[in-house]
């Protein structure tokens, strides 16, 4: 069997895909539940190898720039928007969460309270 890279976005409707079950190569145990995909998981590979690189380089931007053969302002650009992924992929998880929550409340699983407690706890 071959490793694929795990899809994003549902084929379908675009949103933002979940995983629902996880199984061990080794032993075929399978765990099944609500996954997160991970905070990087939304961003592309570009925005994986150029956070790798700057890691690499200690998070030094002249060494960046030369790496790649980009420009001080460029290797700063680039981290810039990197940051803004970020940013963005947080704030829609925070989002989601709060959905997740207000339906909670809907069918009745919690409180208008418990709800408030658990929201205030929610990053925005």
């Amino acid at each position: 069997m071959t490793t694929k890279d795990m899809p994003q976005k549902c084929p379908s409707c675009g949103q933002e895909l979940r995983a629902c079950l996880m199984r061990c190569p080794s032993c075929a145990t399978e765990v099944q539940g609500d996954f997160a995909l991970g905070r990087f998981s939304g961003l592309s590979e570009d925005q994986l190898g150029y956070m790798e690189l700057f890691i690499r380089c200690r998070g030094n931007l002249k060494d960046v720039g030369n790496m790649l053969g980009i420009s001080y302002p460029t290797a700063r650009n680039r981290l810039d928007d990197l940051i803004r992924a970020l940013d963005d992929r947080i704030r829609q998880q925070a989002s989601h969460k709060r959905l997740e929550i207000l339906q909670m409340v809907r069918d009745g699983e919690i409180t208008v309270d418990e709800a408030m407690e658990i929201l205030k706890g929610v990053s925005r």
